[in-house]
């Protein structure tokens, strides 16, 4: 009825004409194949398998044909052939393409003229967006214990989905919104809910990220307005943090943050209270997150209420990690220096403040004394570091090297001393290759490019030996290349560099990948 043709017989009526409306029924799939054929100027014989798609996307409706054909062949999927004199078309494509918007409209009129297992498994479906895999589908039959490829293969049948590359797809945004509101309003967030938990029960023994994503995502949509027991909000809570680990895992720190952050919205009032270590693994990721997308409200936010609410010194160490790394990366370096010199002081780590050359000659005397004890097989099978407080210590210190090169350089060489000497008397870290390739830097700098070149090389094998190490691979790499330039030839830096911008990439390093991608690019250009 919104159709213009409907005004412009009204207008006519107005003016006393007669008018009488004839219906006329659709088109078969022969009658279809006939225009197609005539359209093409080829065989019916030929253009069966493109008209039986068209008759399937318009149910033989012909006020659609023109308009779908013109849209396939704007989209290059119906093209004339100058070779072969005729015209070809890309039949999977053409299947997998989406309706029209006015067609795509016809069509949700017809969702309620289908039986009630038809509609009910749309619906459910519309609940995980526009596209979904047979792997999911599957998985939600059996967890709601509800029939759903019978009723959906039907859909299909009816134009209203399209079968592809094991997945089900909605023809149109249209046709997905239509099925969506066949849920009342009041009751979305309870099925989002109810389908999530059901799908939670089965995809967390599996190690299938993108389940765990979907069924947790599913939960968050319900929202916390959707629990009826309040002992199931820090469960979701739970649900949450698993799903934010294993995002944070492929460096989406972005969907991490979303996942953390909806963890925290499940927790009751009193959660610091009632579920400390919960809260705080939350907090303490949902912080780190926001630093790594720029979210500095939110980390402003996460921060103080950690500061407020942790039970011990230790317990804040990793915000307070995250609030320095901030200050550093806001070219905030004499604060990032003042208030991480006090955190190390308060773990048993002083830098001394003199910048005398004799005295950065004296500590590295003293440093080469303890290495010199060593073999490099036996520093590569050195004990690991168990101390909680050195080895948050050594992340500090690592974390320093870069404010105090920057504005207190003649300094920089007690950090990278301290790194080193800390890792000899109590055992290595996975920051532990990050000191000895800065150390080799600092000997190099002083005229011991061989010695230097010894602990560079060291540096880079205990990556591939301490857990975790790989973290911190990137600043080790472009670090390294500042004495094996004057080793090996210098085209080996290059490959350096490219490693060093992968891991970092890897590891959420942003700062270090762009470095080591800048420094790539003159090396190679050279």
């Amino acid at each position: 009825q919104d159709h213009k043709i409907w005004a412009v017989l009204n207008g006519v009526r107005n003016f006393g004409v007669h008018t009488e409306i004839i219906e006329l029924s659709c088109m078969d799939k022969d009658t279809t194949n006939s225009m197609v054929s005539d359209v093409l100027c080829l065989s019916p014989r030929l253009t069966r398998p493109l008209s039986d798609i068209l008759f399937h996307k318009t149910k033989g409706n012909p006020l659609f044909f023109c308009q779908i054909m013109s849209s396939w062949s704007k989209d290059g999927l119906l093209k004339l052939s100058l070779h072969r004199h005729r015209w070809e078309w890309e039949e999977e494509r053409i299947q997998s393409t989406e309706l029209p918007e006015n067609v795509a409209m016809f069509f949700t009129g017809t969702i309620r003229n289908l039986p009630n297992e038809v509609q009910s498994a749309l619906c459910i479906l519309s609940c995980f967006g526009a596209t979904s895999t047979v792997k999911l589908i599957k998985s939600l039959e059996q967890a709601i214990n509800t029939p759903l490829f019978q009723p959906l293969d039907k859909a299909v049948f009816e134009g209203l989905l399209i079968k592809h590359d094991e997945k089900y797809s909605f023809v149109h945004d249209h046709v997905q919104s239509a099925a969506y509101n066949l849920m009342k309003p009041e009751e979305r967030c309870l099925y989002h809910f109810q389908y999530g938990l059901a799908l939670c029960s089965g995809s967390m023994f599996s190690q299938d990220d993108d389940a765990i994503f979907t069924a947790v995502g599913q939960i968050n949509r319900g929202g916390p307005s959707a629990v009826s027991n309040p002992a199931q909000g820090a469960t979701i809570a739970n649900l949450n943090l698993l799903a934010g680990k294993r995002a944070v895992g492929m460096s989406d720190f972005k969907s991490a943050f979303t996942f953390f952050d909806h963890g925290i919205s499940f927790l009751r009032k009193n959660h610091w209270k009632e579920h400390y270590d919960l809260s705080l693994e939350l907090f303490d990721y949902a912080a780190k997150c926001s630093f790594f997308i720029g979210d500095n409200i939110n980390l402003k936010i996460l921060s103080e209420q950690i500061l407020t609410y942790a039970r011990s010194f230790h317990d804040k160490l990793n915000v307070m990690y995250i609030t320095v790394s901030a200050l550093s990366f806001a070219a905030k370096l004499p604060e990032s220096i003042e208030k991480g010199t006090w955190i190390l002081s308060q773990l048993g780590e002083d830098i001394p403040v003199s910048s005398l050359d004799s005295d950065i000659q004296m500590h590295v005397v003293q440093t080469r004394l303890m290495l010199n004890q060593f073999q490099d097989s036996d520093l590569l099978n050195y004990e690991v570091m168990t101390d909680r407080s050195k080895m948050m210590a050594m992340r500090f210190l690592a974390m320093l090297e870069t404010s105090f090169m920057m504005a207190k350089p003649s300094s920089q060489a007690f950090v990278t001393i301290k790194m080193v000497q800390l890792s000899i008397s109590h055992g290595m870290s996975r920051i532990s290759p990050v000191g000895f390739a800065h150390f080799g830097s600092l000997l190099g700098t002083l005229g011991n490019i061989l010695e230097g070149y010894r602990y560079v090389k060291l540096a880079k094998q205990l990556l591939g030996r301490i857990a975790g190490s790989n973290e911190v691979a990137g600043e080790v790499l472009k670090v390294s290349t500042n004495v094996v330039c004057f080793v090996e030839p210098a085209q080996s830096t290059i490959e350096f560099f490219k490693e060093g911008f992968n891991l970092s990439m890897a590891s959420g390093d942003l700062i270090t990948a762009m470095e080591c991608s800048i420094y790539y690019s003159t090396s190679t250009f050279w």
